[in-house]
């Protein structure tokens, strides 16, 4: 297959990805979680012992207009007999509506406190996770740097960002929540993304040992194809896992596997039709400008 050839045309699909992504994540930008914005924290007791599947399902067949009680963080405490509920910001009516439903499906629940919190994590989280992925990208560029070349190590780090841009603007479309859970998925997807990358960047490595007359896209082609059937395998059984988690993991983790779904298929496209033609018009560019540079 002449993934090469077709350059022009994964380049311009990446190109209008990445630009939609970014109109996105202006507008209307991205809906950032009780970890970011803050919420209602909610402290009950119960005569006997519940759990966080059963409390999630009451809250879910309440009625609070606007209000999605089925992302609510629920930690069960004292044996299940006693839970922390923190949801987003609500109103003193819509706390009654909530411990009226408790009470009707747990019996008497015992108050113990209800307190309005900031957020958990907030600007500190945003700025640890952007200091891991950059601290994630330097390690790429010095590791591929010094064990393949710095066109690879760059390449490499553009289609982790590519990655990592979709996947953000895709939740911005879709108007999910950004949260702790979805910034590791991102670092998950990061380092899922770059695996499949350097596997095909150490064949062309491998073959350029035995490059004879081929020119930098034959030889990207040929590596591609020669790897193609394992990041094909890889990616169905890793998406296999990730689609049973998203389809039994329930309510409460269906978002951070929605990153990941998304993650594996965009990080397997990047890595076979982006990447390796990326190498190869960075290689074809600077063989052009050493050549200009002798004649003159």
């Amino acid at each position: 297959m002449d993934f090469v050839g077709k350059s022009k045309i994964s380049f311009g699909i990446s190109l209008v990805l990445v630009v939609l992504s970014v109109i996105l994540l202006i507008t209307p930008g991205l809906n950032w979680g009780v970890d970011f914005t803050g919420g209602t924290l909610m402290e009950r007791g119960f005569e006997r012992s519940i759990s966080a599947g059963e409390i999630r399902e009451v809250l879910g067949s309440l009625d609070l207009d606007g209000i999605e009680l089925t992302k609510s963080v629920i930690q069960p405490m004292e044996n299940n007999r006693a839970a922390l509920i923190r949801t987003q910001i609500l109103t003193n009516e819509e706390i009654e509506v909530i411990d009226a439903g408790l009470i009707e499906h747990f019996g008497e629940t015992d108050v113990r406190r209800t307190e309005m919190v900031g957020p958990i994590v907030g600007q500190e989280l945003v700025k640890q996770a952007l200091m891991a992925l950059l601290l994630a990208a330097i390690g790429m560029l010095i590791y591929l740097s010094f064990r393949f070349e710095y066109r690879f190590a760059g390449v490499a780090v553009l289609a982790v960002l590519h990655d990592a841009l979709i996947v953000l603007g895709i939740f911005a479309l879709l108007s999910k929540e950004i949260n702790s859970s979805f910034i590791a998925s991102i670092l998950t997807v990061v380092g899922y993304s770059v695996n499949n990358t350097i596997v095909i960047f150490d064949k062309i490595r491998e073959n350029m040992s035995f490059r004879r007359r081929e020119s930098w896209a034959e030889l990207a082609n040929k590596s591609i194809n020669e790897t193609l059937t394992r990041s094909i395998n890889t990616s169905l059984t890793t998406l296999l896992a990730v689609l049973a988690l998203f389809f039994f993991g329930g309510a409460t983790i269906q978002d951070f596997v929605l990153a990941l779904l998304l993650g594996i298929l965009i990080g397997t496209y990047s890595s076979v039709f982006v990447a390796g033609p990326l190498w190869v018009s960075w290689k074809n560019w600077d063989d052009k400008r050493k050549t200009a540079k002798a004649r003159a």
